[in-house]
């Protein structure tokens, strides 16, 4: 029994956001080297659909199909990534008020805004945190995603090319 490249989609995702939440519960965050390994199972998760996809594609498959498998993959994952990322930081509020303690002791340092010009960007960052982050989810697992299934679809095309 043979899955689809969107159900590997969907084993992927999951088993990257298990690892998210080994990582934040045992280091108490995201701010350690461990995310590198929720970045691996991304990449063998693609990697994967389009393995199984290059043993069935014929010597003469273009590269769309590859890619079109790789994107079907990765579609689900970047979608489960950003729905995982939302819930996150809506259970996590304590997030975003980290994230302008951070903010303000970085531009007290600074020394060159008032407190009212810290107190007006505190409040846009709060204000922009969620968006912010849900766009840059969007944004670098579409990017990955792509890149890895190019990558990865010119390699299988050429390894069936000098096969032959």
């Amino acid at each position: 029994m043979s899955i689809s490249a969107t159900q590997k989609g969907l084993v992927t995702g999951a088993a990257m956001i298990a690892m998210s939440f080994i990582i934040y519960y045992t280091k108490g965050g995201f701010d350690n080297k461990l995310q590198y390994v929720t970045y691996s199972i991304y990449l063998l998760g693609v990697v994967w659909a389009l393995y199984d996809f290059s043993k069935q594609a014929g010597d003469d498959t273009k590269f769309g199909s590859y890619f079109s498998t790789g994107f079907k993959c990765f579609i689900v994952v970047t979608l489960l990534m950003v729905l995982f990322t939302a819930v996150f930081l809506m259970m996590h509020p304590e997030m975003k008020e980290q994230m302008a303690v951070n903010v303000k002791e970085a531009m007290i340092k600074q020394g060159n805004k008032t407190p009212k010009e810290i107190d007006e960007t505190i409040a846009m960052a709060k204000k922009s945190f969620m968006p912010a982050l849900l766009m840059a989810a969007v944004f670098s697992y579409l990017v990955i995603g792509a890149l890895v299934t190019a990558v990865t679809s010119a390699v299988f095309i050429q390894r069936k090319k000098y096969a032959e």
